[in-house]
């Protein structure tokens, strides 16, 4: 295996610190593990516009909600290392939380405006633990760019703002989602769905989309929104946080975009949180 698997700040710093002297550029693609075809886009991204790649591997313990969650959340370094290897990932980044969070840790890192609404509405605290654990990985690796999925769009906005704010020199990337053939996102957490829940999963992404086409075609949105979460309701979608449409770039509530809009979902099915977001283009 030529990945190289490092567990602590010290380590990573000096693989870098060789990288840097030979004059080579460096890519960081945090991750929580449990990799997918969708973490893999971000990996090769990182790999064609850099020259040496890390992905980090961490659970964060401070972005869940619940205990269980986080004990629940699917692990397998062995697996996800096999692939990073296969890859050509330079190193992967994997510390224990002590490394993270050792004793006596209590510091916080908190981004307002754009964590008020969505999931920062349904989860309070989440892009807290976001936040101060990107902050983190940034500043370990010092890469000159990061890469982050469309998926989770909101994350994405709030963690440009964040390195923007405090002057973190690594540029931000955002990459489009990567779909299953029938329009699911891939994420980690599909792996929660039964074969019955699996199968209406992707109601979730027809619905949005019938949103968007409508905010672009000029419509107000809450009809499609009134539909769309009928639609889910049939298809045995349970509690629904949000089904909204917002500026693409403040994350602000529209009913009629008249600039760039996402349209972003959040909603369980069985034991999975489902969240999604599909462009909203006004000239469409």
């Amino acid at each position: 295996m030529n990945l190289k698997t490092v567990r602590t700040v010290a380590a990573l710093r000096e693989a870098v610190r060789g990288w840097r002297a030979a004059g080579e550029s460096v890519g960081l693609v945090p991750t929580m593990g449990w990799l997918h075809d969708g973490h893999m886009s971000l990996v090769r991204n990182s790999m064609v516009q850099n020259d040496r790649t890390v992905v980090s591997i961490f659970v964060n313990p401070k972005q869940f909600d619940r205990a269980t969650d986080l004990e629940a959340y699917p692990r397998d370094e062995a697996r996800d290392a096999a692939l990073l290897d296969a890859a050509g990932a330079d190193v992967l980044w994997a510390p224990e939380a002590g490394e993270m969070y050792p004793d006596g840790f209590s510091t916080s890192v908190n981004v307002s405006g754009l964590t008020d609404c969505l999931c920062g509405a349904s989860r309070p605290g989440h892009f807290g633990g976001v936040a101060v654990v990107v902050t983190k990985l940034l500043l370990q690796c010092l890469a000159d760019r990061a890469y982050f999925g469309r998926k989770d769009y909101q994350q994405l906005m709030v963690v440009r703002r964040m390195a923007r704010d405090l002057n973190i020199p690594t540029e931000i990337r955002g990459i489009d989602t990567v779909r299953e053939t029938d329009g699911l996102a891939m994420s980690s957490r599909n792996w929660y769905l039964t074969e019955s829940e699996r199968a209406a999963a992707p109601t979730l992404f027809r619905v949005l989309t019938d949103i968007a086409e409508a905010a672009g075609q000029g419509e107000d949105v809450r009809r499609a929104i009134d539909r769309g979460k009928r639609h889910l309701d049939r298809a045995g979608f349970g509690q629904l946080d949000y089904l909204e449409v917002r500026d693409a770039e403040t994350l602000e509530l529209t009913t009629r975009p008249t600039q760039p809009a996402r349209a972003f979902a959040a909603v369980f099915l069985g034991k999975a949180r489902l969240i999604d977001n599909v462009p909203v283009d006004p000239a469409a």
